[in-house]
């Protein structure tokens, strides 16, 4: 647990809540909002509290309090009113803010709330491409400039993962289109699935038959799925692995083993697009991203 970030430059507190860090340092001299720490070498930083605050306050701001009188609040009053506030809402911009409160303050409740909130607005299908996928791609800028605390990030990914799984499990009963199976994997080593389990979602809702296996899994294990005589279409998505020594390597397998048969193999992400696909005797294609695939279908 050494590696999880507990406290903040306000390089950090900018990165998260949008505000720079100029107007924060004012908010924090003028009004009191903010009481940062110094370490034994007198650099100033800021707990998860002052975080938390401050996405509140960034909150309440946006919606026509004035900062002088949210300075007057108490950090309880100013966490519930921010609350309360975030109930009500349901635009998209407002809604990723009180994800982000969500996140930083571990609050199923105002997750949930705030989703079912959309929900009178929004199919889940433009939830999750209007404020889930902008919510994760701020999510990714947070994780690149060292801000982001594994333990937040994995409260928010698993509350949109249920959201995806429980959309998911009301298709699965009407898939009709059995002449293509999707089977959908990670590689080995390989866990960032909220892309592919989305994709999931979208084949079931078009009534294709998919099979979903999951985090990390070796080629080799794969085997009842290469042999089958039926079309089957391999889908993965490579965030990290493998790594990029190995990447040729990976599609080289691939290729051996599906290119005498009418298996298909797509692959998602970025790490895969610099591959030259005219090497390969089979049916191998790379996207992007999964909203790229499913552009093209």
């Amino acid at each position: 647990m050494n590696n999880i970030k507990t406290s903040f430059t306000i390089k950090d507190l900018e990165n998260i809540s949008g505000i720079k860090a100029h107007t924060i340092r004012i908010w924090e001299k003028r009004y009191g909002l903010l009481e940062p720490k110094r370490t034994d070498t007198n650099i100033r930083y800021y707990s998860s509290d002052s975080l938390t605050k401050l996405l509140n306050v960034v909150l309440l701001n946006k919606h026509n309090y004035k900062i002088s009188k949210v300075a007057n609040m108490s950090s309880e009053q100013i966490k519930i009113t921010a609350r309360e506030l975030s109930f009500k809402l349901a635009a998209s911009d407002e809604a990723i803010n009180s994800f982000k409160l969500a996140m930083f303050q571990f609050d199923k409740v105002l997750f949930n709330n705030t989703y079912n909130k959309l929900l009178h607005k929004k199919t889940f299908r433009e939830i999750f491409k209007d404020v889930f996928v902008p919510f994760l791609e701020h999510i990714g800028m947070l994780w690149q400039t060292d801000t982001l605390l594994p333990a937040h990030e994995h409260f928010i990914s698993n509350l949109i993962i249920q959201k995806i799984q429980l959309n998911t499990e009301k298709l699965e009963y009407t898939a009709n289109n059995r002449e293509l199976t999707f089977v959908l994997f990670l590689p080995e080593g390989e866990i960032h699935e909220i892309g592919l389990l989305y994709l999931n979602y979208e084949l079931a809702l078009r009534g294709y038959h998919t099979v979903y296996l999951g985090q990390s899994l070796p080629l080799d294990n794969l085997g009842y799925f290469f042999d089958s005589e039926g079309n089957v279409c391999f889908i993965n998505s490579m965030t990290v692995k493998p790594f990029e020594d190995k990447l040729l390597e990976y599609f080289e397998q691939v290729d051996n083993v599906i290119k005498n048969t009418s298996h298909k193999f797509v692959s998602l992400g970025n790490r895969a697009m610099s591959l030259d696909l005219s090497k390969f005797e089979s049916d191998i294609k790379v996207f992007p991203s999964v909203i790229k695939f499913l552009d093209q279908m």
